[in-house]
């Protein structure tokens, strides 16, 4: 579904009823926490873009002006007799000094890396999968804090009309108690009663109201609104089994974006054995110079050479062998980790799973539980007007119903929130909406 937010400096105070799916791709629009996931997404996808190019040659030129002594003795042979009758020693001795402009340029083409190039380019590619999974986790737990404030302010809005609701019925509880007490069929205990529950009711419905407010505030916030915005997707609740267990666990094991992760991270730590492994032997090249100012060339500089080359460390500070076992360590590491992580993840949706099953009964129940206590109010009045009922068995029934349609919007809220923490362990939040549609009970 195409939305039409930009920016929000474009945005409006009063930001129009949203769906939860208008939400989430508004939410992907303004969050600058996707944003910076998605930098680094380009980042390292640059950087193996670039390593594409390491089997290409090398060119730099290098350019030096420098003063320079050059000393040259030329020993005279079977002439030193000769020279000697001339006044000349044996060996002759030259001395230039002079500044020289040495503009040289360099191409090297390696042939043999001992495994470093194709290390570097596949530990790259690691790291971009890495990226990517770090910016799925991002977007998911992203999506995981919009359910709960999304649906948070659903219930708070339930809430709110609920209280409202208690509140004004037993303002007409307290109304008939005073009208009972005038005409001599209720004490003023009966009516005292009635009007502190009333007071107490109002107590709580302005405490549902800030709580509202708050919950508002929490949604315009994440989605940067920059005014109040409203939620037109109602609290819901799917009687049917979403499938099972093992399924979600499977799904958690092959989709969650840590599992990816973890396995982009162990495959960056097996190319850093094998960058190790590549400093332990020898490198053979390619090499060709050309010399670009040859009048300044010095005796023993070449006008141009070509030829291969063999490049081989002996000894090192750096303790190569030590490095190896160390970034063999390292993937040890990154393989318990993916161990770990897939062993938190079943934990999670074992328990996720629980909660909404969980919730849901407790939904079924409370659904039942209303309409006794609908009519347990409706009685309990009927029998206050008449002079069988007291005042606090109104107001007991009044405030059951009130706790009742409080306790089951909860229970929607709680089934809400556990779907999306099913689906977010298992790696398929994105197909929140779709289980959302299936919903056969709706809170509107």
């Amino acid at each position: 579904m195409a939305c039409a937010w930009l920016a929000p400096a474009a945005l409006a105070a009063d930001v129009p009823a949203l769906s939860f799916e208008q939400a989430r791709e508004r939410l992907e629009q303004v969050s600058d926490a996707l944003a910076a996931a998605q930098a680094g997404v380009r980042n390292k996808q640059d950087l193996q873009d670039a390593t594409h190019y390491l089997r290409l040659p090398e060119i730099t030129g290098d350019v030096r002006r420098m003063q320079f002594q050059k000393t040259l003795n030329l020993p005279l042979g079977s002439l030193a007799p000769v020279a000697e009758a001339f006044g000349i020693e044996s060996p002759l001795e030259f001395v230039e000094r002079d500044w020289r402009t040495r503009p040289i340029i360099t191409a090297t083409l390696p042939l043999y890396s001992g495994g470093l190039i194709p290390a570097a380019q596949q530990a790259a590619q690691a790291a971009t999968t890495m990226a990517q999974a770090e910016r799925e986790a991002q977007r998911q737990s992203l999506s995981l804090q919009l359910v709960q404030a999304y649906f948070g302010q659903q219930l708070a809005e339930q809430a709110v009309q609920v209280r409202r609701e208690v509140r004004d019925g037993l303002e007409r509880h307290l109304q008939d108690a005073q009208k009972l007490e005038r005409e001599g069929f209720a004490t003023k205990a009966q009516r005292l009663q009635a009007n502190v529950a009333r007071d107490k009711a109002e107590r709580e419905y302005q405490k549902a109201v800030n709580d509202l407010a708050t919950l508002q505030q929490a949604l315009a916030t994440l989605l940067r609104s920059g005014g109040t915005v409203g939620t037109s997707s109602p609290l819901f609740v799917i009687s049917a089994p979403l499938g099972t267990r093992e399924e979600f666990e499977r799904s958690a094991l092959q989709r969650h974006p840590q599992v990816d992760r973890m396995r982009a991270l162990a495959a960056q730590a097996e190319q850093g054995v094998r960058v190790q492994q590549a400093k332990l032997k020898p490198q053979l090249y390619l090499f060709g110079q050309y010399d670009l100012r040859r009048r300044d060339a010095l005796l023993t500089d070449a006008d141009w050479a070509f030829g291969i080359g063999l490049r081989y460390t002996f000894l090192s500070p750096n303790a190569r062998p030590l490095q190896v076992s160390a970034a063999r360590a390292q993937l040890e590491q990154a393989q318990s980790g993916i161990s770990e992580v897939e062993n938190q993840l079943q934990l999670g949706v074992s328990k996720a799973w629980n909660e909404l099953d969980t919730a849901r009964a407790q939904f079924r129940l409370l659904d039942s539980s209303i309409a006794q206590a609908e009519e347990n109010l409706r009685l309990q009045e009927l029998s206050f007007r008449e002079g069988q009922a007291t005042s606090l068995d109104v107001i007991d029934a009044r405030l059951a119903l009130g706790g009742a349609r409080v306790e089951r919007a909860q229970a929607a809220y709680q089934f809400d929130v556990a779907l999306a923490q099913l689906l977010e362990v298992s790696g398929q939040l994105q197909r929140y909406d779709d289980f959302r549609r299936r919903a056969d009970k709706v809170l509107e």
